[in-house]
């Protein structure tokens, strides 16, 4: 059976990787030091597979560690979610985000490197488009960024084309998330913020369950049919199966590449609430704020590479990812706690 190594595998993409890759018939081994996300994750993942999770605790940028789960699993690939990723935090801690997610990309090649694994599935994300000039976004548009984090990406993903170029035994998979929500359909896995979500639909889902009395809608006056800011949401479980599509085509031998994973269309803040609000049952109190810094209008995919180079695309609806959040959020009101 092929071993892969998910570094940050037990937060909330990658738990729903690993669901997905044990189903596709794939040995995954977690790495995670668990400052944001929770070990409670491990049995609910033990739970959904019927198998044990292999699991180490540890932090992605130690080396030896590292090489140590590679070598003891004869690790093939590693898909490596190890990384901060909220977009406010990281314009107000632009040096923790610089430290996570690039030094500790480096020390992840490093090790790799010397356990003789070379293949890599790397989160990337919209952001390295920035402050697109036009949607939808295909890969080939220039690389820019609006925040830290976005930043951390692009640097990220120079880093890695600089490695291709240099070492032609080393291959990778760029995957350029859009807006990940949703869980998985079982309601035992799902998003578990710390503290206030930074992302939409956790908010919203803390709002319709109580915990936040409305949604601040940041900005209602872009250039956008209602003027609040449109994003391409894309269910959790379709993006897991994207990593799954981008391993297998890797360890087919395929050459290195980079893709999209959206659903190639936008919804604006005011569509998931309505949508949210049809999922929960009730009508979810707002009010508009002002724009944040580093946000942009809109933002979403053209998704036809990953199309026709993987044979994926996602399937599941605004209301089924509506739905499965809800399911989670209403049967875990406080996460894995």
């Amino acid at each position: 059976m092929t071993s892969i190594l998910l570094t940050g595998g037990a937060g909330y993409i990658g738990s729903h990787t690993y669901v997905a890759l044990c189903e596709a018939g794939y040995r995954p081994i977690i790495l995670d030091d668990f400052s944001n996300s929770h070990p409670a994750v491990l049995a609910r993942l033990e739970q959904l597979t019927g198998q044990p999770v292999l699991h180490a605790r540890g932090d992605v940028a130690d080396v030896a560690l590292l090489r140590g789960l590679l070598e003891q699993h004869q690790v093939q690939a590693v898909i490596h979610f190890a990384a901060h990723k909220a977009v406010g935090e990281s314009v107000a801690q632009p040096l923790k985000y610089f430290d996570n997610n690039i030094t500790g990309l480096i020390r992840l090649m490093q090790a790799m490197e010397q356990a003789g694994c070379r293949k890599l599935v790397f989160s990337s994300s919209a952001t390295v488009y920035g402050d697109p000039a036009s949607v939808p976004i295909t890969e080939d548009f220039p690389l820019q960024h609006t925040s830290p984090y976005g930043c951390s990406k692009v640097v990220a993903e120079s880093m890695i084309a600089g490695l291709l170029a240099a070492q032609p035994a080393w291959r990778a998979a760029l995957l350029r998330y859009f807006n990940p929500v949703g869980a998985h359909p079982s309601g035992s896995i799902g998003e578990h913020p710390q503290g206030v979500p930074n992302n939409l639909m956790p908010y919203v889902a803390q709002v319709a369950g109580g915990k936040r009395p409305f949604l601040n809608i940041w900005g209602g006056d872009y250039p956008t049919p209602d003027g609040t800011g449109l994003r391409d949401y894309i269910h959790v479980s379709d993006l897991a199966e994207g990593h799954v599509a981008a391993l297998r085509h890797l360890l087919d031998g395929a050459d290195s590449f980079t893709v999209n994973l959206g659903t190639g269309r936008g919804y604006s803040v005011l569509e998931v609430l309505k949508a949210f609000s049809a999922a929960c049952g009730r009508e979810l109190p707002y009010q508009i704020a002002p724009r944040r810094p580093g946000d942009i209008a809109q933002c979403y995919a053209d998704a036809g590479k990953a199309r026709q180079l993987l044979g994926w695309q996602a399937r599941r609806t605004l209301e089924q990812m509506c739905a499965d959040t809800w399911r989670w959020q209403s049967s875990n009101p406080e996460g894995y706690q």
